[in-house]
């Protein structure tokens, strides 16, 4: 997540996109140079493109010239609800393959973090001519009993409450989120140890999951959901698996496995922040070796 307090940054433009489901909100950055591939940027759950904001500007320092876009993914942020009742993450992947045709790319680099790494990934898996590279950043498999205890408890349905209890819980549900994982497993063996965000950050995601209390949790089951393992054979394009400093270490433990199940597929320790992740990023999307 973007550690960055500003509400707005003003070399990024906001725009709204006509998909099936209603207008796609989405931040984009214009390119600074003609003749290179945009780059689609997916965010985490339960966020908004508000938090790759830091990673888009970090991405054009480092070299990437080309057009930045960063959705809000279905039912997070500013885009509308998805269209099934109980998507997957294929049809998140179907959605911004849309969405990249309505805005006249042929092909795109893809990153993605956490929910958006799943998004990425299938994107890439079934979709091979529009990906040309992809970076995950935060993907695994979960074990059964742990996915099974998180699809039932991680991103409970919460109604608007007469006394305003939900504002409460959705803050507490943000923060509970940067001291444990799964936020609901509250021991010492289930603490992080990364630092808490700052106030104005917990603050901008409890206004994101606020305003799609309704349809947060979709991306959220679909992303836990999702057999990222089963899908890696089938991506062709080169692909490069962060393994930054502050991620969950069961989450970079899974590159190695990643690593065995993808065509092309390469990987690189990094820093944790945005300008860290964007130069190692820029530097593969060049075709640079790592």
């Amino acid at each position: 997540m973007s550690q960055s307090p500003h509400p707005t940054i003003k070399e990024i433009e906001r725009a709204f996109i006509t998909l099936d489901e209603g207008q796609l909100h989405l931040r984009r950055l214009p390119a600074s140079e003609a003749g290179h591939v945009p780059v689609l940027i997916l965010h985490p759950s339960p966020a908004s493109s508000w938090f790759m904001q830091d990673l888009m500007l970090s991405l054009r320092a480092a070299g990437c010239l080309g057009e930045i876009i960063a959705p809000d993914t279905l039912g997070n942020g500013d885009s509308p609800p998805p269209a099934p009742t109980e998507p997957d993450i294929a049809y998140f992947a179907g959605s911004m393959d849309r969405l990249c045709a309505a805005l006249g790319f042929d092909r795109v680099d893809a990153y993605g973090s956490h929910t958006g790494a799943r998004i990425a990934c299938e994107l890439a898996a079934a979709y091979p001519a529009r990906v040309r590279r992809v970076v995950l950043d935060g993907i695994t498999e979960y074990e059964d009993e742990l996915r099974d205890a998180v699809i039932a408890n991680y991103a409970p349905a919460v109604e608007p409450d007469e006394y305003g209890r939900h504002f409460i819980w959705a803050f507490n549900f943000c923060r509970d989120q940067a001291l444990f994982f799964p936020h609901f497993m509250q021991d010492a063996e289930h603490r992080l140890a990364v630092t808490m965000p700052p106030p104005q950050v917990l603050h901008r995601m409890t206004l994101d999951v606020l305003k799609a209390l309704d349809t947060y949790p979709k991306p959220y089951l679909a992303a836990f959901r999702y057999r990222a393992f089963e899908r890696m054979p089938r991506i062709d394009a080169p692909t490069l698996l962060l393994k930054p400093e502050t991620e969950l270490a069961l989450l970079n433990a899974s590159v190695k496995t990643a690593l065995g199940l993808l065509a092309d597929g390469h990987e690189a320790a990094t820093g944790g922040s945005p300008a860290a992740k964007a130069a190692v990023m820029t530097k593969f999307l060049k075709g640079q070796a790592q």
